[in-house]
């Protein structure tokens, strides 16, 4: 298939319309919707092309799309901060890792070489692999990284539990 002035010249007015490659290529004929797409990409037509939410609803459609990422976004970090408020942490479960099931926080205790390692083995967070104190560990949030002078400080409330353990 090859193109023609006039296929050029369709494919770049219906681009400019906000059509999609499966539309152009079903009005023009005879060409793939992937050849639309190549097509208008070596016509550099990429950043012309309007969104297909361009509708009467995409105010609507974007408000409801970004309440949504910032519930996500929310949601995650209040996790994590209800998890330092709670301060009552199940006992240790000292496993072996045939022990070990999905529902037991997998946070190594020891050096693997040593006869007395272990895994924790509280329960875990559902869809984590830790138990909330480890995970208060394990957990980093981005774009906040701890100072080296930091790292090695341990939070009271935690040295204590860690203590009581």
């Amino acid at each position: 298939m090859s193109w023609t002035e006039e296929k050029v010249a369709k494919l770049k007015e219906l681009w400019g319309k906000g059509n999609t490659a499966s539309q152009i290529a079903e009005i023009i004929g005879g060409i793939s919707r992937n050849a639309v797409i190549g097509k208008a990409h070596r016509l550099n037509l990429s950043a012309k092309i309007k969104t297909r939410t361009a509708t009467s609803n995409q105010s609507f459609d974007n408000a409801t799309t970004e309440k949504n990422i910032q519930t996500t976004k929310t949601g995650r970090r209040n996790k994590f901060k209800s998890l330092i408020i709670e301060k009552n942490f199940e006992p240790e479960n000292p496993k072996q890792l045939e022990e070990l099931d999905e529902n037991s926080c997998k946070w190594p205790i020891g050096h693997p070489d040593e006869k007395s390692f272990y895994f924790c083995g509280r329960s875990s967070l559902k869809d984590f692999s830790y138990c909330k104190l480890h995970l208060l560990y394990a957990y980093q949030p981005k774009g906040k990284k701890e100072e080296v002078a930091d790292k090695n400080e341990i939070p009271e409330f935690i040295e204590k539990k860690i203590q009581s353990a």
